[in-house]
């Protein structure tokens, strides 16, 4: 209840009231692409700022590699069990959009525990920022795969009809054969886009400052930052309310993993936070960043990557299911969860 009544969740919980209204608020497109950019700017030098304090320890190095394990894990094994109900292409589309993170879940995620007065280390930033990437390079690879299974074994008739029922559309009607995306390709895109460039920049500059260029960037990073989070969350609601059409059809078992996927990925970053004796609030932030699904930087790249993959599957349930249920719900369970296996540290 005391996350709710945080100013920033509720500004998110008007903005989607406003969106099924239908009323005619909308934050303009530039104004929001700042937004996220600020956000993630003082983000980075956050944990900048925080690292340069705290130095290069052996729970940073632990978190990490913890963050790294869940990246390529997640979506293997999200994959797996999908092929049992989707196609092969909307299975890998969906397992890498819940195997990638969501920055601005994040990003609340740390706002809530800084408004609880618990500790956690500017290095979860930099682990945000490499769970971006192995499931993009996963799902290109998948898809890149089951191009050259179709080309090798399939006729048409056989194509139309290759996976579980219910794998119709994996090419769109008249589109022929999508050649396989190189992979260097895909690693260019993925490791110098300019969000995460911006964020890993931000935080090198916070590292390098250190305590001097924290106390010269307060007034941006600091004190304006709730209000931004609040502003840019208020354009979700609106975004995730203009959206919920895309949910329809969809069938209930896959509504039901937008909500159940994110809490069985938060049980494993749990598992390796209690094996790496994590302190709480990195486990916490572990936790969020294994239970977000992206709605942003993951579908851009699928557009293009995958077409066959049918984009209201895994953009339809990361934004209309996932970001609200752990906006809502999911970021204050997890941080209870935390507190409760690990302790107060």
């Amino acid at each position: 209840m005391q996350t709710l009544l945080d100013p920033a969740i509720l500004f998110f919980v008007f903005g989607a009231a406003a969106g099924l209204v239908r009323s005619n608020l909308e934050i303009p497109q530039p104004i929001a692409r700042f937004l996220s950019l600020y956000l993630l700017m003082a983000l980075g030098l956050k944990g900048g700022f925080a690292l340069s304090a705290s130095g290069i320890t052996h729970e940073v190095g632990v978190s990490l590699a913890c963050a790294v394990l869940l990246a390529v894990t997640v979506p293997a094994l999200g994959y797996t069990i999908l092929r049992h109900w989707l196609s092969g292409f909307d299975a890998a589309a969906v397992a890498a959009t819940y195997g990638s993170v969501s920055a601005v879940t994040f990003i609340t995620a740390s706002q809530v525990l800084d408004g609880r007065g618990i500790e956690h280390g500017g290095h979860m930033a930099a682990a945000m920022a490499l769970m971006e990437s192995p499931s993009i390079i996963m799902a290109v690879v998948l898809a890149n795969m089951l191009r050259r299974q179709q080309a090798a074994s399939a006729t048409p008739e056989a194509s139309g009809a290759a996976g579980p029922s219910g794998a119709a559309g994996l090419f769109s009607a008249g589109a022929g054969p999508v050649p396989p995306l190189p992979i260097g390709k895909v690693l260019h895109e993925s490791f110098t886009d300019g969000a995460q460039l911006l964020l890993m920049g931000a935080m090198v500059v916070g590292l390098v400052t250190g305590e001097a260029g924290q106390a010269a960037m307060k007034p941006f990073s600091g004190d304006l930052f709730k209000g931004m989070l609040a502003f840019f969350l208020l354009d979700m609601g609106l975004l995730t309310a203009r959206h919920l059409h895309t949910l329809k059809g969809l069938p209930h078992l896959l509504l039901a993993w937008g909500v159940m996927a994110p809490l069985a990925h938060a049980a494993m970053a749990l598992g390796l936070a209690v094996a790496t004796d994590m302190q709480v609030g990195n486990a916490a932030l572990l936790m969020v960043l294994a239970a977000s699904a992206s709605y942003i930087a993951v579908p851009a790249v699928l557009r293009h990557a995958m077409p066959e993959a049918q984009p209201a599957l895994y953009f339809g349930l990361s934004l209309g299911v996932t970001f609200p249920f752990n906006i809502l719900l999911g970021i204050p369970l997890y941080i209870a969860v935390a507190q409760g296996v690990l302790g107060p540290r």
